[in-house]
């Protein structure tokens, strides 16, 4: 998947303003039987289109010292690569220029992603562990594909929510959806709105009306992944206080809503806190271990649970898993883990 960044990258190689363009991006992705070195998309005229259409051939001659060129019939056309092309108009989803809008402030990439029916056939998962993993990752469904936002638009349309129950003075327990949709359609589609709404919110209807209750736990540790992806460390007194001060007014943020996307080191001075999100590490056990023995040397049993929980099979533990990949030794009359084997840092 190109990130926004590589696709920045590539506007600049191609010599092409990002201001000038859609802020929506559109990344074409091949089919896991085709190699992007299989095929190549050539734009033509409306008189080679027609040549085409009407039964006739077009060659490419050139030796390979030099430059190639098309021929039809009783013509030559010069033959030139483009970095980047059209090529949204040959997806099966992705909307045309006409289609799309510039109201939001910053681009963002939108990827060729599945149907629940694609998902279907190619996961090794039954279809309602996948709907449950496709909320828990915050998917949404948009005409009839499922794609995941970008982080920084999530946590915008995150932000709109929180801003409005404060400036409303509502209870985050019942917020409003109509008039979360009319206060925040200027802003973004109130699908998006909506989308948000349902990711961090529990639906239910009183005296005919949709009300959401937005949960506490999610909430809060949105917020704080939006605070700690900027930030290498960050002192922990600082960020929780600006933590809380994220919230809506009645939440409660608490480090444990954090387990598995951050740290906390208690033994520097002052203590700090960093990003470290579980689904970053690698999947391979061992390789897992290794990863999380070069973050840090020695780990209390505490602060690794989170981080090899989702490694333990149906009837394994993390205990289990400790006691095969670790050391223990008591520090400070605390039993700590660190690695079996060295770790090159």
């Amino acid at each position: 998947m190109r990130t926004l960044e590589e696709v920045q990258a590539t506007l600049e190689i191609a010599k092409l303003k990002e201001e000038d363009l859609q802020k929506t991006i559109h990344c074409l992705s091949f089919g896991e039987n085709v190699s992007s070195a299989d095929y190549c998309l050539m734009e033509l005229d409306d008189t080679l289109c027609r040549h085409i259409e009407a039964g006739e051939s077009l060659v490419i001659r050139g030796d390979k010292d030099e430059r190639a060129v098309l021929c039809s019939g009783d013509k030559t056309y010069d033959l030139k690569i483009a970095d980047t092309s059209n090529l949204l108009l040959f997806v099966l989803g992705c909307r045309t220029p006409d289609q799309l809008t510039n109201s939001q402030e910053s681009s963002h990439v939108a990827h060729a992603q599945y149907t629940m029916q694609d998902l279907l056939e190619r996961i090794q998962a039954s279809e309602e562990e996948i709907k449950t993993h496709l909320e828990t990752i915050h998917a949404c469904q948009i005409d009839g594909y499922w794609r995941v936002l970008d982080f920084d638009y999530e946590m915008k349309l995150l932000g709109h929510v929180t801003q409005l129950v404060d400036s409303e003075s509502w209870s985050f327990n019942k917020v409003c959806l109509q008039t979360s949709l009319e206060e925040l359609a200027p802003l973004e589609p109130k699908e998006m709105i909506e989308h948000c709404l349902n990711s961090y919110g529990n639906r239910y209807t009183e005296n005919d009306k949709v009300f959401y209750a937005l949960h506490e736990d999610k909430v809060c540790r949105g917020m704080a992944l939006l605070l700690l992806q900027n930030a290498v460390k960050f002192n922990l007194r600082e960020f929780q206080e600006v933590w809380q001060q994220s919230v809506p007014e009645g939440m409660s943020t608490r480090l444990d809503q954090l387990k598995s996307v951050a740290l906390v080191d208690r033994t520097s001075r002052p203590e700090t806190i960093c990003l470290l999100r579980v689904e970053d590490l690698p999947e391979d056990t061992q390789e897992r271990f290794n990863h999380l023995f070069s973050l840090r040397e020695k780990w209390t049993e505490d602060d690794i649970t989170p981080y090899i929980q989702d490694l333990c099979g149906e009837k394994q533990t993390t205990g289990a898993l400790l006691t095969k990949y670790a050391r223990s030794s008591m520090q400070n009359g605390i039993k700590v883990f660190n690695s079996r084997r060295p770790v090159a840092t």
